[in-house]
């Protein structure tokens, strides 16, 4: 019944997962221009509004007051030399048109001036400026003066130059800048930008502070994920990441007393099987080294001994050495060391780990993890290779050996528990080295040796 329903869920659980990338997929294209952090998907979340809206008030001054002010400004420039025009058209006496001129100039700060004789380019060039003003000065003048015209906004910075078409020549006019157009636009632009900029620096000074609290947390659970019993977390930020720092504390405590019930629990139960073991192996030494019993007693005693093995295999599985606080462990130094206890048990084993390579780890577990593949490379094998090297982030472990290595489909197999058995083992040895590794955050993994026969895979954050 178990594994019926148990397939059921996992049928349901795959389909839905095939479910998923239709309805996600359009999203993706967009997903390489977000930030991937919190504090960056809040900050976008704060700049987005803000800048539509100071984006929508812009527009608004835009469209409203500045283009209203523009105009007006425009059609009074454009009048004034429109009338200029119709005055100088009407006197052909040069000594009024040149007091037509500097009436101009004193009533209107328009400085003109007649050119006999010029003509204005077929298709005069324009350049475009910021804001309004051009183009609402250019439909004024095609409005008012109703003549061809040439403006440059760019050669004199205090004057907008203008040409105007006449009968006899062209008419120069020097119209000032600040009869054309308001400095409000910058200060408002100004004011748009820095309020902006200051609101926004204001949100990412909270936000970050925020975040923090939420790093912190992730951290810590990190650090418990991988042992490193940091105590309890300081619960600080908004309200909600509060009550889950305060839960996660609690989870922690829940962990660990729930780990030392059950070491304790466990040492109990080994010391309660070792007691009646302990009576049998003293009947055993009372009985006859010779005669008809002498073998049957040799073999039970050899049954005490794999049970008591067994029992502390079991024991020491059970623990996990989670009360072990990690600390920088040279590994070079490490493996010189288990290929020292092995020679001396009688295996050939030779070390490759040059330079050194510190690694934050428990160091008496990440050893037991250790001698269980020696002890398993060496009981299959006539010769043992470690090697330890860096890679990136991660710091590698090889165990290889020259025996029959195991076929791929059951590599991973025997990592269960009673599974690798076999040649004396409790089958207890590589399920204890996986679950101490990956309690580091790194992993085991069996592959084909450069050697002829199987290679362990260590790997380890650095």
């Amino acid at each position: 019944m178990f594994r019926d329903s148990g397939a059921k869920v996992f049928c349901f659980f795959s389909s839905e997962k095939k479910a998923l990338p239709a309805l996600t997929t359009w999203d993706r294209p967009t997903r390489k221009f977000l930030p991937r952090s919190l504090l960056g998907r809040s900050l976008l979340i704060i700049l987005i509004p803000l800048v539509v809206v100071q984006a929508v008030a812009l527009l608004i001054f835009y469209g409203s007051h500045l283009n209203l002010i523009s105009r007006r400004l425009s059609g009074a420039v454009a009048g004034e030399i429109a009338q200029t025009i119709r005055l100088l058209n009407a006197t052909g006496d040069a000594s009024e048109q040149a007091w037509l001129l500097r009436t101009s100039l004193t009533d209107f700060e328009l400085r003109m001036q007649v050119r006999p004789g010029a003509r204005l380019p077929a298709e005069p060039t324009r350049v475009n400026i910021l804001g309004p003003m051009d183009d609402d000065l250019a439909v004024a003048l095609r409005e008012r003066v109703g003549r061809p015209f040439a403006m440059d906004w760019t050669h004199d910075p205090s004057s907008v130059l203008i040409d105007i078409q006449l009968g006899q020549g062209v008419l120069h006019v020097e119209a000032p800048r600040k009869r054309l157009y308001t400095s409000m636009i910058y200060v408002y632009v100004l004011w748009l930008g820095g309020s902006s900029i200051l609101l926004f620096g204001i949100a990412a000074l909270f936000m970050r502070n925020q975040v923090r609290a939420i790093r912190r947390l992730a951290a810590a659970a990190e650090n418990f994920g991988l042992g490193r019993d940091t105590g309890a977390i300081r619960p600080e930020g908004a309200t909600e990441v509060r009550k889950a720092a305060t839960a996660f504390n609690r989870m922690q405590e829940r962990i660990r007393r729930f780990l030392t019930q059950r070491t304790e629990m466990l040492a109990g139960v080994s010391h309660d099987l070792r007691t009646p073991l302990t009576r049998l192996r003293l009947a055993l030494a009372m009985l006859p080294t010779e005669g008809a019993l002498a073998a049957d007693a040799a073999e039970m005693t050899a049954d005490v001994e794999e049970m008591e093995r067994m029992i502390s295999a079991y024991l020491a599985f059970a623990r996990g050495e989670q009360a072990e606080q990690a600390q920088p462990v040279d590994l070079p130094e490490m493996l010189e060391d288990l290929a020292a206890n092995a020679r001396r048990a009688g295996a050939l084993v030779s070390v490759d780990a040059p330079g050194p390579l510190t690694v934050q780890l428990r160091q008496d577990a990440l050893r037991r993890a250790l001698t269980n593949l020696v002890d398993n490379a060496r009981r299959h094998a006539n010769a043992v290779a470690l090697s330890a090297a860096a890679l990136g982030r991660s710091a590698l472990v090889m165990v290889d050996d020259d025996g029959p290595g195991i076929p791929p489909d059951r590599r991973e197999s025997v990592f269960r528990p009673f599974e690798s058995g076999a040649a004396g083992g409790t089958g207890l040895g590589l399920t204890i080295a996986r679950d101490i590794v990956r309690a580091h955050g790194g992993d085991i993994t069996l592959e084909e040796s450069p050697m002829g026969g199987l290679r362990a895979r260590v790997r380890l954050p650095v």
